[in-house]
């Protein structure tokens, strides 16, 4: 089986006629959906050319995609590029009051469509023990994720309240940092059609990386069990992130994640340098490999990769980057971000379905052992080990 730590099912996703749990309480259900509808169209006409691997193919991320790959884990991204890229507001805004409950809706969404179309075949896990259950089910289990620390909230305790509600919904984890700048954390560049120094220039950072925002969401996060994503952050938010965390949790016991990336062989910062790999591994924490060209093949020569035999030869790189790096296999996952505007991929890697043709080609290059551990174990452990489970630890104030 393969786990997935980072892919984009809601993307296609468009709302139906029937309001939501929170639309019910809200002063406009009507002009809420109208809203959502009108934004999934959009989204849905920019998937043609900037997802889909042609203008008339289906998403990648589809049941029939996912059960065909075998890709039995899926951790299924919440994000509004809408809210991100609020319009209505100036570059570098704070979070506005009404995020967290796009967010909320997202999440009913992929919900209702698996219940109402795909209940035999998918289910979602909120939990450790209903994630085990489900898996020996047979079904595509999904787990929530949220991309973006901009969407739990403009204030502390609105940021706090987000949190507890993701935690009682079943959320995984929150990517903190994201494409742009919103009062949380600092972000890597990672648009691939702007060089790193224009982006800079374009969109300018403060010197902090967490802001009181973002610290606010790590000891949210860590009280509540919720795993931090610290995939999208500048070196100074990684620093902070990992400097709050040994404050709160000195003993190591909350893992991180990075749940799609890569190793830094060229000059990105989106990807990871050495300490950063190091520091993961400190935190008994896991790497997904991302698919995207623009990210994964940056630094590995101008010979770019034709078949899926190529590609399997870049990960490869990676993944033996991170395990010269950590001493094993226990540090490195499958991130793709397929459906979340990263084309192009890999060659050979182009939809979900291609996972199980990955898994074998792994099978071969690592062994059975290693090869489940980078397919699917290593993303399971933090699940099974940390993730809505017990108290915060002590020291967390």
């Amino acid at each position: 089986m393969v786990a997935d730590l980072h892919a984009h099912y809601a993307m296609h996703l468009a709302p139906e006629d029937q309001p939501s749990t929170l639309e019910l309480l809200g002063p406009d259900p009507r002009r809420l959906r109208r809203r959502d509808r009108v934004r999934a169209a959009v989204v849905g006409v920019l998937s043609r050319f900037a997802n889909y691997p042609t203008p008339d193919a289906l998403p990648r991320v589809t049941l029939s995609t996912l059960q065909a790959g075998d890709v039995r884990l899926v951790f299924s991204v919440l994000y509004s590029p809408f809210d991100e890229m609020d319009l209505a507001q100036p570059y570098g805004a704070p979070p506005q009051p009404e995020y967290p409950a796009t967010l909320v809706r997202q999440l009913e969404l992929v919900e209702a469509d698996l219940r109402e179309h795909h209940s035999g075949t998918a289910a979602v896990a909120r939990g450790p023990a209903e994630l085990d259950g489900l898996l020996g089910s047979g079904r595509v289990v999904f787990v929530h994720s949220v991309e973006g620390g901009f969407q739990l909230g403009s204030t502390a305790e609105e940021v706090e309240r987000s949190v507890g509600t993701l935690a009682a919904r079943g959320v995984t984890y929150v990517t903190l940092a994201h494409l742009f700048f919103r009062r949380v954390a600092t972000n890597a560049p990672a648009i691939p059609f702007i060089p790193d120094w224009l982006y800079r220039l374009v969109f300018p950072q403060p010197r902090e990386g967490l802001t009181e925002l973002g610290r606010v969401a790590v000891r949210a996060m860590v009280e509540r069990r919720l795993l931090i994503d610290v995939a999208h952050m500048g070196e100074r938010a990684l620093a902070d992130t990992f400097a709050e965390l040994d404050r709160i949790d000195p003993g190591r016991t909350v893992p991180v994640v990075c749940t799609h990336a890569g190793c830094r062989f060229g000059r990105q910062e989106y990807n990871l340098s050495d300490e950063t790999v190091r520091a993961i591994a400190r935190r008994d924490g896991v790497i997904g490999l991302i698919f995207a060209n623009h990210q994964i093949l940056d630094g590995l020569g101008r010979r770019r990769p034709r078949s899926l035999a190529d590609s399997v030869g870049v990960l490869a790189r990676h993944i033996d980057r991170i395990r010269a790096l950590t001493g094993s296999h226990r540090h490195v996952g499958i991130g793709s971000d397929l459906d979340g505007f990263v084309k192009p991929t890999l060659p050979g890697l182009q939809t979900m379905a291609d996972m199980a043709p990955l898994e074998a080609a792994l099978t071969g290059r690592y062994g059975a052992d290693d090869a489940r551990l980078i397919c699917s174990e290593n993303a399971l452990r933090p699940l099974r080990t940390y993730w809505l489970r017990g108290g915060p630890p002590k020291s967390v104030v």
